[in-house]
């Protein structure tokens, strides 16, 4: 079974890795490149926040543990029912649509109890800003979401969100978005990231992105195609054909780009995929396998790894091109490499003690140290958006674990066959992977919270692999 890296191969049995041999791929000119790409990604436009009050009005009145919270989540009212481009039904039935989004987020986290609209009443127009507190009083849900869906003369969306506490008969928070027809999901997602945020106090996550490898045909012979798609696995879209292998995905810090390793006529290459246009620009090719492209916090630069007459380095690239500057240069195979959050460090993985384990350096290369001393191996580590946690591949028993940047504290996550290449929300509170089924090869993506106690499986359409949780949508 091949790492996500691709330059180690991973056999299991006595797990050993050898380099991929480094026969010299030779780069064809770029005016020959098959640019292997489907269309730009549709986008619906920007989402404008309006301005409904000065934020919080009241405290949370609930003090138990928020996995015992109940929120009443009741359709979203409409001032008049009219048709939509966003649904065909017209916006009250649209309304319920955006609440069953809320639900699902809120329940697929793990941290809360909602009910959504199918099992509550609808309230009226006039109720959203002044609940009919009898209505809701013995319905077992210390929180209540109100909202409402209206039409537009320009066919723009105005959605607003509210959040009450029922103890307390007072609302919290509430807060409104003007949306395009294709982004209506999106005010749904950033309903439920003002939920989260107001209840725990955490930076939200559900209005974000997920690029990951597609995979489909025989084990021996997999297509793998680029794709993205919403947090919550809607939106699915694929963007190259699969005539080209893609690999290891990575969104921009701006979310304009995607940064993925390409193997066009064999030659493996770094591009970086502009998601409003369309196009590729080739970031480096060399006659030596690359791998792993990975960007910088204030996305100037990329990290890949390169091999070298049988030794692999890490290196950095201008994101636009330009002369690589090589950062370890010691002998075996350093791969990786994942920013902390200020850039300052970078955290990779490396063989040089004779086995995988985890390192950290300076941003230009200098003081690398290791940091993985737990017994077993140390791979594919990537620094959490919140510069608290490094989650990595325990290479012995192919699970997810966590660990400061110091490498203390190592909390393995997950128990599954071979769980590996974490990816966190831009939360930094929960962990995206793939899973590998036993025998079979098939590949699939899997969420985990730091508890470890909240694990899931996210849908998608075909077998998948390489997953990259993108940050919060602007």
């Amino acid at each position: 079974m091949e790492t996500h890296h691709r330059g180690f191969r991973l056999e299991i049995g006595p797990v050993k890795y050898v380099l991929i041999a480094a026969a010299a791929f030779v780069a064809a000119p770029l005016a020959a490149q098959n640019q292997d790409l489907g269309q730009p990604i549709p986008e619906g436009g920007e989402v404008e926040t309006i301005e409904e009050s000065e934020g919080l009005s009241g405290s949370v009145s609930f003090e138990g543990n928020l996995d015992d919270l109940g929120i009443a989540i009741p359709g979203f009212a409409t001032d008049r029912d009219v048709a939509t481009p966003a649904s065909s039904s017209g916006t009250a039935a649209l309304g319920k649509e955006l609440a069953r989004v809320i639900t699902a987020d809120l329940r697929n986290n793990g941290l809360f109890k909602p009910t959504g609209p199918d099992a509550l009443p609808q309230p009226s127009f006039g109720e959203i800003t002044s609940p009919n507190w009898p209505t809701w009083s013995n319905r077992g849900a210390e929180m209540l979401v109100h909202g409402y869906v209206r039409g537009r003369g320009d066919d723009r969306l105005t959605v607003g969100c509210y959040l009450y506490d029922m103890a307390l008969q007072q609302e919290l928070v509430r807060e409104g978005w003007v949306v395009p027809p294709a982004d209506w999901r999106r005010a749904a997602h950033k309903c439920a990231d003002l939920i989260y945020s107001r209840l725990t106090g955490e930076s939200p996550f559900f209005d974000s992105r997920i690029a990951y490898i597609a995979e489909t045909g025989p084990k021996d012979n997999r297509s793998k195609r680029l794709a993205i798609m919403d947090s919550d696995g809607a939106n699915h879209r694929f963007i190259t054909t699969g005539r080209s292998t893609a690999l290891t995905p990575r969104y921009s810090p701006d979310y304009k780009k995607l940064s993925y390793l390409s193997y066009v006529d064999g030659n493996p290459r770094i591009y970086v995929y502009d998601i409003g246009t369309g196009r590729q620009t080739l970031v480096t090719q060399s006659a030596n396998p690359t791998f792993a492209p990975r960007w910088s916090p204030d996305g100037r630069w990329l990290l890949y790894s390169m091999a070298v007459n049988g030794n692999t380095d890490i290196y950095r690239v201008s994101s636009s091109g330009g002369e690589p500057v090589r950062l370890t240069n010691t002998p075996g195979i350093d791969i990786g490499g994942s920013y902390s959050p200020d850039g300052g460090r970078i955290v990779f993985e490396s063989d040089r003690s004779g086995a995988q384990q985890c390192y950290v350096m300076n941003a230009d290369g200098s003081d690398q140290r290791r940091i993985s001393f737990s017994g077993g191996r140390c791979a594919t580590p990537e620094w959490s958006p919140r510069g608290d946690q490094i989650a990595f591949t325990n290479a012995s028993s192919f699970n997810i674990s966590v660990m400061t940047p110091s490498g203390g504290s190592v909390r393995t996550l997950t128990s599954g066959w071979q769980d590996e290449a974490p990816t966190w929300a831009p939360n930094g509170r929960i962990i995206q992977f793939f899973r590998t089924e036993r025998n079979s090869g098939k590949t699939s993506l899997w969420q985990v919270d730091l508890t470890g106690d909240n694990l899931r499986r996210l849908p998608t359409p075909v077998d998948a692999s390489d997953p990259a949780w993108g940050p919060i949508l602007p």
